[in-house]
């Protein structure tokens, strides 16, 4: 992903509630290890070179407290003000599909092969309408405090009771109940019936406290807890966070050592960087042992600067694909409420130049669908229909559009004006500042619609300015993901961009279509596509909603991105899974935590 991960909640400010409380003395201790891994360079002395998946040597790894910390890069880009997984901008860890140091999941996605995966639940059973998850044994709270069935229960009734992230999950069931301490069995509803979005919410809820939250549920306060002491169940707790960093310790009493085993590294270490140019450098240098943003064209790290960095794939694309990037048209500003206006927006935009230049070829020209047509979504991916219906760069056909098809002039600037004297420009398109590539390809997209007449300008803030933008509708076109490869992929990713049902009005809090299309249509076809039973009207159901997609242009897919981003240096810590070694996903969230405990040390 770019400098985030593949969904639009990964940022920064909100709210919550918590109880470790780390000492001044670990504190220091921790600044301490940032400011001297950060500014000797490596942090330490020699301590052997490491062969890698990408390439060979050129770094040495650190030693001494740095040494056995694991500093990653990629998730934060501002100070936290919050470590509520509840609220809208989460600090990392504890922002949706982000690692799971803090707070976990009942059950585990893996990528590769669309799995499920222990978690703070064995396993799932389904039966029928009901999907049953034991607990493991001995799961507990950071704070020593038994974690049951009924802190599942309660972390997805409170999503019923308030407008969360995830209460949508209850638009598909009937109930959540603790059948016993242990287990927990939650009811599908029989209409709509849609068992991939369940899947997904067991898979990607983090499950909270009740003993520590309830008082903010029956207060109504959930949102407004900022939670800067969180509990969890995870293996690491919250040591110290600033402007500087975010420190996590190693949580000795993790529940889950007798079934994850003991992660080898005491500490766990993101530096807030400005810019991906800063995490680039320390990842190179070995000051970052694992990035998550984008860096442009990796492959020099090992090719040209000989360092042992490396990819899932050791080839083009080096990643792989699961997310779909978009430009998405706020539908409620004059001239881009028209779909013809926003088709041709994407007739003018060169996709090629946007995968190859944005992207560094790590993407393929992306197509007129919001499927991928890759790994198992590709089953949904119609060629045919892209090719027939879809739009590709041609100013040509924007002008024609312009011109023929709506009477569009020229102004004496060079930009349309529609004949109710609508002026086709004086737009912002938005993403956060130092996202590099996603900066580069909205430079491509504002360039591009502004030689064909229509007038787009670039404006990169913060990224908590964005966020808050974005879920209020206050803005013409911003750059943004929605879901990702999932268990409800595609369904997740369509719903995401073009269901109206109970999105709240411009200038309320929105988690999704933060356009705000709508189409009539798109409700039941989500529902068929949804239930799963029947495989040929849920492809048709897909097919009708991707023509759809075509036809009204709500988003412009603008490049295939990984799931999130995967890199390594493995200067001081060494056996990162690769496509040759691929015993854990090229994944941060989900079951992509089980490489952090099979990390290795590199020899001195």
């Amino acid at each position: 992903m770019p400098d985030l991960i593949d969904d639009p909640q990964l940022r920064v400010d909100a709210a919550g509630a918590g109880a470790f409380v780390p000492s001044r003395r670990r504190f220091l201790t921790m600044a301490g290890i940032t400011a001297g891994a950060l500014a000797v360079g490596v942090g330490g002395t020699a301590c052997g070179t490491a062969q890698t998946g990408g390439g060979g040597g050129g770094a040495t790894g650190r030693s001494g407290a740095a040494g056995d910390t694991f500093f990653v890069a990629g998730f934060q880009w501002g100070a936290p003000t919050s470590f509520n997984p509840l609220s809208a901008s989460p600090a990392w860890p504890t922002g949706g599909d982000q690692s799971q140091l803090i707070y976990e999941t009942l059950l585990r996605f893996n990528l590769l092969d669309g799995s499920l995966t222990p978690g703070l639940g064995r396993e799932l059973q389904e039966s029928d309408r009901t999907f049953t998850v034991p607990l493991q044994e001995g799961t507990t709270w950071s704070d020593g405090t038994e974690l049951t069935a009924d802190d599942v229960v309660f972390t997805f009734e409170i999503a019923r009771d308030n407008a969360l992230s995830y209460s949508t999950i209850w638009e598909y069931i009937d109930s959540v109940e603790a059948t016993d301490a242990r287990t927990v069995v939650f009811t599908a509803k029989e209409e709509p019936f849609n068992p991939g979005n369940i899947r997904a919410a067991i898979a990607e809820t983090y499950i909270l406290p009740q003993h520590l939250w309830e008082g903010f549920a029956e207060d109504g306060s959930l949102l407004e807890q900022t939670n800067m002491e969180p509990v969890g169940s995870g293996p690491f707790l919250l040591d110290h966070s600033d402007q500087q960093q975010i420190a996590l310790t190693r949580h000795d009493g993790y529940w889950g050592a007798a079934v994850f085993g003991t992660p080898p590294m005491t500490a766990i270490n993101h530096p807030i960087f400005k810019s991906n140019q800063d995490g680039d450098l320390k990842l190179a240098s070995g000051e970052i042992d694992a990035s998550q943003q984008f860096t442009s064209q990796i492959w020099k790290m090992w090719e040209d600067q000989q360092r042992p960095v490396g990819t899932w794939l050791k080839e083009a694309p080096y990643h792989l694909p699961g997310n779909i990037p978009l430009l998405i048209f706020n539908t409620t500003k004059p001239g881009l409420d028209n779909p013809q206006v926003r088709r041709a927006i994407a007739y003018s935009i060169d996709f090629a130049n946007i995968a190859q230049t944005a992207m560094s070829s790590y993407s393929d020209t992306v197509s007129a669908s919001l499927v991928l047509p890759t790994g198992f979504e590709s089953a949904y991916f119609d060629q045919a229909a892209v090719e027939a219906e879809g739009w590709t760069h041609d100013p040509e056909r924007a002008r024609a559009i312009l011109e023929d098809e709506l009477g569009a002039e020229k102004g004496a600037d060079g930009i349309y004006v529609l004949p109710d004297g609508t002026k086709l420009g004086d737009w912002k398109v938005i993403c956060p500042s130092g996202w590099s590539d996603w900066n580069t390809a909205l430079e491509i997209v504002a360039n591009n619609a502004t030689a064909a007449g229509i007038g787009i300008q670039t404006e990169f803030p913060q990224a908590p300015q964005v966020t808050q933008a974005e879920q209020n509708g206050d803005f013409d076109l911003c750059m943004n993901t929605y879901a990702g490869v999932s268990p409800a992929s595609p369904w997740a990713r369509f719903r995401d961009a073009l269901d109206s049902r109970g999105l709240p009005d411009v200038g309320e809090q929105a988690y999704r279509n933060y356009g705000r299309y709508h189409n009539d249509q798109v409700g039941a076809l989500l529902d068929t596509a949804g239930a799963g039973t029947d495989e040929a009207a849920a492809a048709a159901a897909y097919a009708e909603l991707d023509a759809i997609v075509r036809a009204d242009v709500p988003v412009v897919p603008l490049m295939y991105r990984p799931l999130e981003f995967y890199e390594f240096n493995s200067s001081t810590w060494t056996n990162f899974p690769t496509s040759d070694n691929p015993y854990a996903p090229p994944m941060w969230q989900g079951a992509g935590i089980q490489w952090l405990f099979q990390l290795e040390k590199a020899q001195a």
